[in-house]
């Protein structure tokens, strides 16, 4: 039995957790909160995690699912996933005071959309349909775009050889290339994206899931079942050969049934995760034997994205820190 127990093992996958993107839009909500006082009203989630929105609520953020639903004159937060002009139009008529987290790497897929609609270029956009990323990116221009999620059958275009795919960030990337290799098949002059739209952290956390999912017995992501990114990594680790890959909340939600026969355990989190709950994950498996704790390097990573320029200006002027850095309780 103790020979069993020493070959307990977890494998950590890094990078793991916050990207620079949303770790840019939660700071944003603080220091909006400690400049403004609260409460600071925010559209949608800042980001697609339980336990980030719990606590930004707890400090006076109102999350709100329309503009119509924040009080005129309020401060307004536009969630890390982006709005479509229609949305700012709105927040602008009820006199809001707004503050853009978008991600710039969703601002980035914004920018190609404006730009092929403005050249006539019908686009095909790889996503999910109802994620407020696709509905914000497609919104620049909903005559010319259209989604693609699962199914191809129904694509329909002017002429295809002024056209385009761009995909939301948050996608798997080998899924992802599936679905352009089966559109290509049916319009073979389709285009590339000037530029990968794939963002660095969804591409990251995928490679490093998979160098330890081939290892695992049970790979666990830690996720809330909204982001699309987390529910990726549990179909990368299958795909890569863990034996069986589960995503949860918080470490109280793993399922004691799942360890049996396991003696590597493979652990990551998507991207918009605080490393506290990962943590707890370890915790959690360590009072189970599972102390033996080998971190997976696949990438290092060490971008940071500056505060939206509306919340900047404000910090400015009234001599407060504009750096992305904040004291955490």
């Amino acid at each position: 039995m103790g020979q069993q127990t020493s070959e307990k093992k977890v494998l950590l996958a890094s990078p793991r957790g916050y990207c620079a993107g949303v770790d840019r839009a939660v700071i944003a909500v603080e220091k909006a909160l400690d400049h403004y006082g609260a409460p600071v009203y925010v559209r949608k989630q800042i980001v697609h995690n339980k336990h980030v929105v719990s606590s930004l609520e707890k400090r006076g953020a109102i999350f709100v699912e329309e503009v119509d639903e924040v009080p005129e004159g309020s401060i307004l937060v536009f969630s890390a996933h982006g709005v479509s002009p229609a949305v700012v139009a709105a927040a602008d008529a009820r006199g809001l005071n707004t503050i853009d987290a978008t991600c710039p790497l969703v601002t980035k897929v914004h920018r190609e959309v404006q730009r092929f609609a403005k050249e006539d270029y019908d686009i095909l956009l790889i996503g999910h349909e109802g994620h407020e990323e696709v509905e914000g990116t497609a919104g620049e221009a909903p005559d010319k775009v259209q989604i693609v999620d699962v199914a191809i059958e129904g694509v329909r275009v002017r002429d295809p050889k002024k056209l385009i795919w761009l995909s939301q960030t948050t996608l798997s990337v080998d899924e992802t290339m599936e679905t352009v290799v089966r559109l290509r098949e049916k319009f073979p002059t389709l285009q590339n994206p000037p530029s990968d739209d794939i963002c660095y952290a969804t591409q990251n956390r995928q490679v490093a899931i998979k160098k330890i999912g081939v290892d695992s017995d049970l790979v666990i992501v830690v996720g809330s079942a909204n982001s699309s990114n987390t529910v990726r990594l549990v179909e990368v680790a299958l795909d890569a050969g863990a034996k069986a890959a589960y995503r949860v909340d918080f470490a109280s939600e793993i399922d004691e049934a799942w360890f049996e026969g396991v003696e590597t355990v493979g652990v990551s989190s998507g991207a918009s995760v605080p490393e506290e709950l990962v943590e707890e994950v370890l915790d959690y498996l360590a009072a189970r034997g599972f102390g033996d704790v080998r971190n997976v390097t696949t990438a290092e990573e060490d971008v940071q994205f500056s505060l939206p320029k509306e919340l900047r200006k404000d910090l400015k002027a009234a001599g407060t820190d504009v750096s992305n850095k904040v004291k955490r309780d």
